[in-house]
């Protein structure tokens, strides 16, 4: 007995150490970015700090007489990622909810299919992508990135797996026998229930949105449509070689957004975790 209790305490530290050091290595780069956003350049080529300093404002005032317009590259951002991640988990849902619940000729064969279109790099496509947004012109249009994630393979994908794990068809039935139409049942019924993984979609969606740089960069041409990343890759250049100080602010404004956005909704992960626990 006292063997074994050793063994779980052994087991349990090791496991704690290694977690530590996971939780180092992830928060210390984005710390150092943070707080190299506050620094003035001469104070970072003097070496690494932990402490943030007084330049913050400096640092913001050097960006904006640059001709970046942070602000309304944040603005941009924002409109893109909210739009787009409410599109994706409203129709990725709907979409996976169809393939779940009802029986079609062709279902498996379209489920194989999702599976692949999730394999399919976008970069291989985005040429006949490009083209084809052209001939309905929509390129240096937002809608050229909002629309075509009404189809978005993998966030079908994760809903299916998802709802092919909680749906409860016993409460399918019962609704549509008190009268309940299919998309009534999806809306009252089903995404109340999906909640957490439309949650975790929707963290999913809005990080690869605010973070699309690729996509955006093709499509997009006009500065004042710019988001804040395509805004930050215009910081390299020999005017801006000795404004590291700079440089780290608007790396550093690119993912203040992503962690609020995680800390505020990382709760649903959770939730939906212990509920597939307590299923089980």
């Amino acid at each position: 007995m006292f063997n074994y209790k050793l063994a779980t305490n052994i087991q349990r530290t090791f496991i704690y150490i290694v977690l530590s050091i996971l939780l180092i290595v992830t928060i210390v780069p984005i710390w150092l970015l943070i707080v190299n956003a506050t620094r003035s350049t001469t104070e970072i080529q003097q070496g690494l700090s932990i402490l943030p300093s007084t330049h913050l404002i400096e640092n913001y005032k050097i960006l904006l007489g640059k001709g970046l317009n942070l602000p309304r590259g944040f603005a941009n951002s924002m409109f893109l990622a909210v739009t787009s991640t409410i599109v994706t988990v409203y129709f990725s849902m709907l979409t996976a909810y169809g393939i779940v619940v009802y029986e079609f000729q062709g279902k498996k064969f379209f489920s194989n299919f999702i599976v692949v279109l999730v394999m399919i790099p976008m970069q291989l496509s985005i040429i006949g992508f490009y083209q084809y947004m052209s001939k309905l012109g929509l390129t240096d249009n937002y809608a050229a990135l909002i629309l075509p994630l009404i189809a978005n393979a993998g966030a079908v994908f994760f809903g299916k797996q998802y709802l092919e794990s909680m749906i409860m068809q016993d409460l399918i039935d019962a609704a549509r026998i008190d009268g309940a139409s299919e998309l009534g049942i999806f809306h009252l019924v089903m995404m109340p229930l999906a909640v957490p993984g439309a949650a975790t979609m929707g963290i999913f969606a809005f990080v690869t949105s605010w973070n699309n740089f690729f996509n955006a960069f093709i499509l997009i041409s006009s500065i004042d449509k710019y988001t804040l990343p395509m805004l930050v890759q215009t910081l390299r250049g020999d005017v801006y070689r000795t404004e590291f100080g700079a440089i780290y602010l608007g790396l550093a404004a690119t993912i203040v957004p992503i962690i609020i956005i995680y800390a505020l909704f990382s709760r649903y992960i959770v939730s939906g975790i212990a509920m597939g626990a307590i299923k089980e």
